[in-house]
């Protein structure tokens, strides 16, 4: 399997004039999950939630047509699909004519469910539809404005994690203060990520050391995700669990990975920074 080092990826790329679906660039799961606790990784379900901001295409008689759209790419799919392959891809379909919207929508889930190796699901937001888009930061209580000394911010740091087994609750925790780096081209990757849980009370000064620990990490979105996911499980115990990323987006897309001990459908709240 080839590197997205290998790809051209890191480099600088001319965007295209046509629709290409070769573009989409996938990555194995499988090479993310190997250091991941098995056990742990069978009872993880989870999405990865895209949402895009910079979709068009042309009528068949030539006139732009502007879109937003969310992709569910569900978390037991062979691959995950890298970032800027899937900027464009997008970018691809500019130029193309489509006969309307559901045309556009089954060109899209046909694609990435290809690319990804599992059924993507896709939801077309029609210009007409923008005014009605609100903006919902991830419910919880903050754990950001903690009174603590933080020397550490790299590799991420499972040891922080600490759970009281005398004091049960269910909770959910924010912080805003995720960053980690994109492992093809070293950028910035900015989050908000949401704890919800119910078990041992979570230490939250542990917690958020964790959450910073990952701040000059390298690793994709999804993958970012999933360690913490298989951490908090190891290290804290919960009867149940799940961890929910909200970054913020680069070239006209965001990635919102969502893992769960359990099967409930995630929503999809746009954060202001998003």
């Amino acid at each position: 399997m080839s590197s997205p080092h290998d790809s051209g990826l890191g480099r600088a790329t001319a965007y295209p004039t046509r629709y290409d679906p070769s573009l989409l660039f996938p990555i194995p799961r499988a090479e993310g999950r190997a250091a991941l606790d098995r056990g742990v990784l069978a009872g993880m379900r989870g999405v990865d939630i895209w949402n895009a901001y910079e979709l068009s295409w042309r009528t068949p008689r030539g006139r732009p047509v502007v879109a937003m759209a969310e992709f569910r790419v569900p978390a037991d799919s062979s691959h995950l699909i890298e970032s800027k392959s899937f900027k464009l891809y997008l970018n691809s379909l500019n130029a193309h004519a489509f006969d309307g919207e559901e045309a556009v929508r089954e060109t899209l889930a046909r694609d990435l469910s290809a690319a990804a190796g599992g059924a993507v699901e896709v939801t077309l937001v029609p210009a007409s539809r923008f005014g009605a888009l609100a903006l919902a930061e991830p419910e919880g209580e903050s754990i950001d404005d903690q009174d603590i000394d933080i020397d550490h911010y790299a590799p991420p740091r499972p040891e922080f994690l600490a759970a009281d087994a005398d004091d049960v609750v269910e909770e959910t925790l924010v912080s805003h203060l995720l960053k980690s780096n994109c492992p093809v081209t070293g950028q910035p990757d900015w989050a908000s990520v949401q704890v919800r849980y119910a078990g041992p009370r979570i230490d939250r000064a542990g917690l958020l050391r964790y959450v910073v620990s990952f701040r000059e990490h390298c690793d994709f979105h999804e993958q970012c995700v999933e360690r913490m996911y298989a951490d908090l499980h190891a290290r804290c115990a919960p009867t149940r669990l799940s961890v929910f990323a909200r970054y913020t987006r680069r070239g006209g897309l965001d990635i919102n990975p969502w893992r769960s001990s359990g099967d409930a459908r995630p929503p999809n709240p746009r954060g202001a920074r998003q």
